[in-house]
């Protein structure tokens, strides 16, 4: 028995007319055989898990660099709640749990070490600037494996319009990007009260009455309001009252923990780290591994450091730049 086929025919029986149907697939670049087994977005989602770069995530800096603690978030942790939480939004609006949670766990795939001062730091110094979203997309496509991991259309859709001004094509993917807010929103307030970044008095009251008091109360409010109010208005999205708490939410984090905080203070050091690490591998290209685009020295130092995690950073620049010390 062809199982996929038992698969495609239970999509089709109990997911909604506006759900994205793994049988009718836009494709891939590089036509395959099916799998027997799985469904194409299936197969897409055991292709990202297993592949290098999800397994470098773990890490990976979220918010706070190089934390004393064990219960802080990384990229990867990130990651599996943005899949957690996206894939309940979907179940309830009968749409393809499946490519929602492919795309949830490759959003990321591409971001640097030290989180978005990473990013900020590739940004300024690599020729065309640097988003980790395209960046992302560039490791599904180019960089993973031989010739990249030949995901399907509607993942790769998803994953390098889970931020930016165009939103992606499937309402699959459209959850992303507000499930992967929900996420981070939730936990960077988690993990800055753990730091005694913040304290519960300092929360906007008017965000707490409207989402509630701690953050199981919050996350879910912000999920049940997103499943009613997509159901409602035919679109993904959040009701206005719901949607303002949110983003008032999100604007008290940037001005009392990302931007300017304690948990910030390393980020200089950081930044120089990697524009450091950058020009140097400019200049000595024969230090970079043989990777793709073997001619384009500025893609292949940015595609190095842009894989890098936090603590293999460290060493290659303790490395290059950090005195040994003289041994007899």
């Amino acid at each position: 028995m062809l199982l996929r086929l038992e698969a495609e025919k239970l999509e089709k029986k109990n997911l909604g007319s506006w759900a994205s149907l793994s049988s009718e697939t836009r494709g891939r670049v590089r036509p395959e055989e099916p799998c027997p087994i799985r469904t194409e977005y299936q197969r897409d989602r055991d292709r990202i898990i297993h592949c290098k770069a999800f397994r470098r995530l773990k890490h990976k800096t979220q918010v706070f660099i190089a934390p004393e603690g064990d219960h802080f978030r990384t990229r990867l942790t990130h990651t599996l709640e943005v899949a957690q939480i996206s894939r309940t939004i979907a179940r309830a609006l009968c749409l393809n749990e499946d490519l929602t949670e492919a795309i949830a766990l490759g959003h990321d795939l591409g971001h640097t070490p030290f989180g978005h001062s990473g990013e900020e730091a590739l940004n300024e110094v690599v020729r065309g600037g640097f988003k980790h979203n395209l960046q992302s997309l560039r490791v599904v496509e180019v960089l993973e494996g031989n010739g990249g991991l030949n995901l399907t259309w509607e993942v790769r859709d998803g994953i390098v319009h889970h931020t930016g001004p165009k939103k992606p094509k499937t309402l699959e993917g459209q959850i992303i990007r507000i499930a992967d807010r929900i996420a981070y929103i939730n936990h960077d307030i988690d993990d800055a009260l753990r730091a005694n970044i913040i304290n519960l008095n300092q929360l906007p009251k008017n965000c707490l009455e409207v989402l509630g008091y701690n953050h199981r109360e919050r996350i879910h409010t912000m999920v049940t309001d997103m499943i009613r109010f997509s159901w409602k208005q035919g679109i993904i999205g959040m009701s206005p009252e719901v949607q303002q708490a949110t983003d008032d939410l999100r604007d008290f984090l940037f001005e009392n923990v990302y931007i300017g905080s304690k948990a910030k203070v390393e980020e200089d050091k950081a930044k120089k780290m990697l524009k450091q690490l950058y020009l140097y591998y400019l200049n000595k290209p024969e230090a970079l591994p043989q990777g793709v685009d073997t001619n384009d020295v500025y893609r292949r130092a940015c595609d190095y450091i842009a894989g890098m995690t936090d603590r293999y950073a460290i060493l290659r620049y303790t490395k290059l730049f950090v005195p040994a010390g003289f041994a007899t």
